[in-house]
């Protein structure tokens, strides 16, 4: 293959992805001269990442397989704009040989390894293979082409339950199953082909024996088209839920330096195996004696910029450096560890019942500036909307310090002054988990997240008498800034009356809880609250996003947020959702109810797992739903007959329409 035609310099590039990679890395090429191209389907027309590009060209519908996935509209589309370079980001079409080699065909260069090295590294099951003959260490397992359910239930009962179903293509904790007894491998492989195939257009299964109590440690490499391989050190990314990444750090703290060079030697080794040239990353896991080998990313991840931020190296930077034929700036004795980093993922999704997503309109966005050792990766603003196409994550939080302590510190900070209303986020539950003491020790493995998700996702404590105060201070400071409108308006300073005092009585609620009635005395002197027996001297000083309260004497800063009669607030005691009672009554109860069997977010009809008429307990499953590229099993409420069942396999369903329903049994 010509080497010129793989690695050559290039002036215009095609981003092929959408969201904060996109972002990402139009950052770096508009910072290095090149002119950048977005894509974007219809449901992203007034995305970030196309405000961001030089040009953008529409690919075509919202779902990803008409849009984001169809290689040839990508091609396309360089070919409209003049683009001479294509760069994958990742998910979608980063891993797939096929489009890495429709690139090269087309004459354009693929910011990544050649489809060759792909296929060799990008299976699962062809890079543990490879991996058996370089001498790496392997997790016990089948990798085998063979995919009948016969081959796969003979392999794992000879690995020994329990094992790991997983997808041969792909990643992020799709297509994968723990199962634990031979009777639960069957449906399983069902469930985990139906996810693949849907992901990443692959069905094919491998098994590995399941290690109790892992950890996830990775090595981030990079090779260039003159024969260098580097590894910039390593990560731990063992904070996981239902095999998907949610927190990342570099280096590792489970690591000694000589266990750090010994992980970082066998990545270079099986990277090498394939010459590989790009970003990479080699995956290990570890039961806390021995490292297995267990895949390889041949792309950028989702978490490379904790290992930017503790080696000072841009990564997406000498990406496009070897796309362009150059070789890497460093040799491995001049790559430094510098400090420690940390990252959080910032999904639209609500961890209280079980991380359903989140879609709609974002109606505020404040996340802190970018100082003091904190980045923000992110794709999304004020503004936009998260819709149920695409994986749901917003953005990504990284902390910088010189310990980890620090580290957790500043990224906790970060989470704790962030407001996103409009959708749910996980937020509150990043922070719990980043102030979990377990995690602070280090203490952890894959599984911590399910074991502790009781404590991680505890509902928010009752709003105290500093939010009570806070939510009748949310309301004068929303009143004044209308009245400052008008001009010369007395209410422009807060308290004023011609004459005297007088009392304004306020009643806030949370849910269906009782009310909470709270007095404001203002008017001639100081302006108090009455709470109970308590009056509290009481001021208000706006600033951005809220604002100052203090109360008897003491100052601290409100976050607010105000929609009708709906409080959004974030005090010193954690955020807080109140709504306020309409003084002048008339208000409607929204009953809902939690018997319906409906959809709970825009999604496909993947399977239908019982008959009409057929008599279910409480709990039994009854459908499963294709939510953001993730299943959604949806249950019988109570026990009884399923009457009917309102949908069939392949139905794009809305959110809340009813698909199907049971018959109480009366019991």
């Amino acid at each position: 293959m010509d080497r010129s035609k793989l690695y050559r310099r290039f002036r215009r590039l095609l981003i092929a992805n959408r969201g904060e990679i996109a972002c990402r890395v139009i950052r770096t090429a508009r910072a290095m001269g090149l002119r950048t191209v977005a894509v974007y389907s219809e449901a992203d027309r007034d995305a970030m990442h196309v405000a961001l590009a030089d040009e953008a060209v529409l690919l075509g519908p919202a779902r990803a397989r008409d849009s984001y996935l169809d290689a040839e509209r990508l091609i396309e589309a360089a070919r409209k704009t003049g683009a001479e370079a294509i760069h994958p980001g990742y998910g979608f079409l980063s891993e797939n040989a096929e489009f890495a080699q429709a690139c090269f065909d087309a004459g354009l260069v693929f910011v990544g390894p050649t489809a060759a090295m792909m296929t060799a590294m990008g299976s699962k099951s062809g890079s543990k293979a490879l991996m058996e003959k370089a001498g790496v260490p392997l997790v016990p397992g089948y990798h085998g082409e063979a995919q009948d359910e016969a081959t796969l239930a003979k392999a794992a009962g000879k690995v020994g339950f329990p094992v790991l179903v997983k997808a041969s293509a792909g990643g992020g904790g799709r297509g994968m199953r723990i199962v634990r007894s031979a009777d639960e491998l069957a449906p399983a492989i069902v469930s985990a082909k139906r996810e693949a195939k849907a992901a990443f257009g692959d069905d094919r299964m491998l098994i590995e024996k399941y290690v109790d109590h892992p950890r996830h440690i990775e090595v981030q490499v990079i090779g260039d088209s003159h024969g260098n391989l580097l590894s910039l050190f390593e990560r731990e990314c063992t904070l996981q839920r239902r095999h998907q990444k949610v927190i990342e750090e570099a280096p590792s703290p489970t690591l000694n330096a000589a266990q750090r060079e010994t992980v970082c030697a066998a990545a270079r080794k099986a990277a090498g195996a394939v010459n590989y040239v790009g970003a990479g990353t080699i995956e290990f896991v570890s039961d806390g004696k021995d490292v297995f080998f267990i895949e390889m990313n041949t792309r950028l991840q989702v978490e490379h910029p904790v290992t930017e931020l503790i080696t000072g190296i841009d990564l997406v930077e000498w990406q496009l450096r070897v796309a362009f034929g150059e070789a890497l700036p460093l040799k491995q004795d001049e790559i430094r560890l510098n400090g420690h980093a940390v990252e959080a993922r910032v999904y639209a999704e609500n961890p209280t019942k079980n991380f359903m997503p989140s879609v709609g309109k974002i109606s505020t966005w404040r996340l802190p500036a970018e100082t003091g050792g904190l980045r923000i990766d992110s794709g999304y603003r004020e503004g936009d909307a998260v819709s149920p196409y695409y994986d749901a994550m917003l953005a990504k939080m990284i902390a910088w310090a010189p310990t980890r302590d620090v580290a957790i510190e500043r990224l906790n900070r970060g989470l704790e002054e962030s407001d996103v209303r409009g959708i749910v986020t996980n937020i509150p539950f990043l922070s719990a988990l980043m102030t979990h003491p377990e995690v602070r020790a280090n203490a952890i493995d894959t599984g911590f997240i399910e074991r502790e998700l009781a404590v991680l996702t505890q509902a928010t404590p009752a709003p105290g008498e500093l939010e009570l105060c806070a939510a009748v201070a949310a309301v004068i400071n929303d009143e004044r800034q209308a009245a400052q409108a008008e001009a010369n308006s007395p209410w422009q300073t807060f308290g004023w009356m011609p004459v005297g005092r007088r009392q304004r009585n306020f009643s806030f609620r949370v849910g269906h809880e009782p009310e909470q009635t709270i007095a404001l005395n203002y008017g001639s002197g100081p302006s108090t609250l009455v709470i109970g027996e308590r009056e509290l001297a009481f001021a208000v000083v706006p600033r951005d996003g809220g604002f100052d309260l203090t109360l008897d004497g003491v100052k601290s800063f409100v976050a607010a947020v105000i929609h009708g009669h709906e409080l959004y607030l974030r005090t010193r005691n954690g955020r807080f959702d109140l709504h306020w009672v309409d003084p002048f009554g008339g208000e409607m109860e929204e009953q809902a109810g939690a018997d319906k069997i409906a959809a709970p977010l825009p999604g496909t009809v993947v399977a239908v797992l019982a008959q009409q008429g057929a008599k279910l307990e409480k709990g039994a499953p009854i459908l499963t739903l294709e939510v953001m590229k993730m299943e959604q099993t949806l249950r019988a409420p109570y026990a009884g007959v399923l009457k009917s069942i309102k949908c069939k396999v392949g139905d794009i369903v809305q959110e809340g329409v009813e698909l199907a329903v049971v018959e109480p049994s009366g019991e």
